[in-house]
């Protein structure tokens, strides 16, 4: 019994020992680490400031910097570690890292995957900051991108995180890339009015709105959309230039339809009501509508 007692004295009293002399080195780590962590963000501020004075892309400016200062501090944390004499830890991470590679890797698979997209969608993507986007069901604002999400604001409040990989596989639609979209809305004249001058009216009065733009490229035109019960319904497309989607955009296409409503009227042009027809079909002995002045 005191010889067992004394061997786990021995031990314990060794390994104490072993710990006492690694005690410089692991506050010599400890600071190296407190060092590292600081000289990180000085990396990073430094790889920021270069990138913006060559690359215009907030996105990727944002991606690189983040990946940059985590390759640092984890060579910094390896460096760290050998320093504090834990060189057979770190090995057996490494290895146990290499071991399990197949069974993180189906683990972890989504994250190394939102992770891999994310890299393609740095430096290859197809939008920027504040664009307007529809990604899946999804519309609004793009805000930010990290290593495994894409973070959208919708127009209606809400903060919106997509995976990276679905931005992937999913088709983007991108309202605000260049600037340019078409908008388009439906008026409703009556059927003895013409159609040839209503056509020309439109046209003269969406051209002098402010807002509208015409080129080659974007042409402002009318077309007969249907023939309804009450009215010949023209619909008539625009384009507008803003990157304000929403915003600027609805309040430009209420602008020229207010002055459609306007010019229309002011020409003799009616834009009636829809008709409503009443059907009887015999078995009413009396019709079912009645007129009466409304008593004083």
């Amino acid at each position: 019994m005191k010889a067992a007692l004394k061997t786990i004295y021995n031990s314990i009293e060794d390994r104490w020992y072993e710990f006492l002399e690694k005690v410089p080195g692991i506050l010599l780590a400890i600071l190296i680490i407190a060092l590292g962590a600081l000289l990180t963000r000085y990396i990073g501020a430094l790889t920021r400031k270069t990138l913006d004075r060559k690359v215009s892309d907030p996105l990727m400016t944002n991606f690189i910097v983040k990946t940059v200062k985590v390759i640092s501090l984890t060579l910094i944390l390896i460096f760290s570690m050998r320093i504090a004499g834990l060189e057979t830890l770190v090995t057996g991470m490494l290895t146990a890292a290499g071991a399990s590679a197949i069974v993180i890797g189906f683990a972890f698979k989504d994250i190394g995957e939102n992770f891999i997209s994310g890299i393609i969608l740095s430096f290859n993507r197809p939008f920027d900051v504040n664009d307007t986007v529809s990604i899946g069901e999804i519309f609004g604002k793009v805000k930010n991108m990290e290593f495994r999400y894409t973070k959208l604001k919708t127009f209606d409040g809400r903060d919106v995180y997509i995976p990276n990989s679905d931005v992937i596989r999913k088709p983007v639609f991108n309202y605000t890339e260049d600037g340019y979209f078409r908008l388009d809305f439906v008026v409703g004249i009556a059927y003895e009015n013409d159609f040839t001058e209503a056509e020309e009216l439109l046209l003269s009065t969406v051209r002098n709105c402010s807002g509208v733009i015409e080129d080659e490229a974007h042409e402002i035109f009318v077309v007969m959309d249907e023939l309804a019960t009450s009215t010949v319904n023209l619909r008539v497309y625009f384009w507008v230039e803003t990157t304000e989607y929403r915003k600027e955009a609805l309040k430009i296409q209420s602008d020229v339809m207010a002055a459609v409503k306007l010019s229309l009227e002011r020409h003799g042009f009616s834009m009636p009501a829809d008709v409503k027809e009443i059907k009887l079909y015999g078995t009413q002995k009396t019709f079912p509508v009645s007129l009466y002045n409304k008593p004083e």
